[in-house]
């Protein structure tokens, strides 16, 4: 498959901390670590790298604590106005989080049916002005399914999937490329939290991104 991303088309990646990454304000672009220093970052160095005749341009909009909810409040700044060619959303791990580590402040908790009927509101308010898009699943690193917050983390996953299909976007399964690297590494290598990755771990979002938009590794 050849690379998705066109020449010189403007890629907006937007989402929670693990898109963040500490990039730059107001717009996630330019130079001295503008992009954070997660998978952002590591998509647009290797395409830069390797594919420098295509002047991609990256823009990190994440945001640390974001749920969907929050995602909607700054839509029309952050990704509209913007005017991206390509949009990656990245969110839903906060949305269940808050059920586990604030399970007695239930304003902050993002249910699926809202978390499932927000993001579709907004991917069928954009994709039309869009070339392509990219979803990439929420994820925990927990290998074991049965867990509660894995299981709740899977069905939030299994709803992106639907829009998805829905709407021809193109589908990075995180919790797939993080369970893989998680056979050999326990998850406390990965993140202490279990959600905030370490290089190794924005390093497997970064491959499982970059393979599915078709990015040739031999180049």
């Amino acid at each position: 498959m050849p690379l998705l991303l066109p020449p010189g088309c403007k890629l907006v990646m937007i989402g929670d901390s693990i898109t963040d990454c500490e990039r730059a304000r107001p717009i996630g672009e330019g130079l001295f670590n503008a992009l954070g220093r997660g998978y952002v970052s590591l998509v647009d160095g290797l395409l830069q790298a390797t594919e420098p005749r295509r002047r991609i341009r990256i823009v990190n909009m994440g945001t640390s604590g974001n749920t969907v909810r929050d995602l909607e409040a700054r839509w029309q700044t952050d990704v509209l106005a913007l005017e991206p060619d390509w949009l990656s959303i990245m969110i839903g791990i906060n949305d269940v989080w808050r059920q586990f580590d604030s399970p007695w402040q239930v304003e902050q908790h993002v249910l699926l049916d809202e978390y499932a009927q927000t993001l579709e509101r907004l991917v069928a308010q954009t994709r039309p002005r869009l070339q392509g898009l990219v979803l990439m699943t929420p994820y925990v690193l927990e290998p074991n399914r049965a867990d509660a917050m894995r299981s709740q983390m899977d069905a939030y996953g299994d709803a992106l999937r639907v829009i998805a299909r829905a709407h021809e976007a193109v589908l990075v399964d995180t919790q797939a490329a993080l369970d893989a690297v998680m056979a050999e590494i326990h998850p406390t290598g990965l993140a202490w939290d279990r959600i905030h990755p370490t290089t190794v771990g924005h390093m497997a979002l970064a491959r499982a991104f970059l393979n599915a938009i078709g990015y040739d590794w031999a180049a």
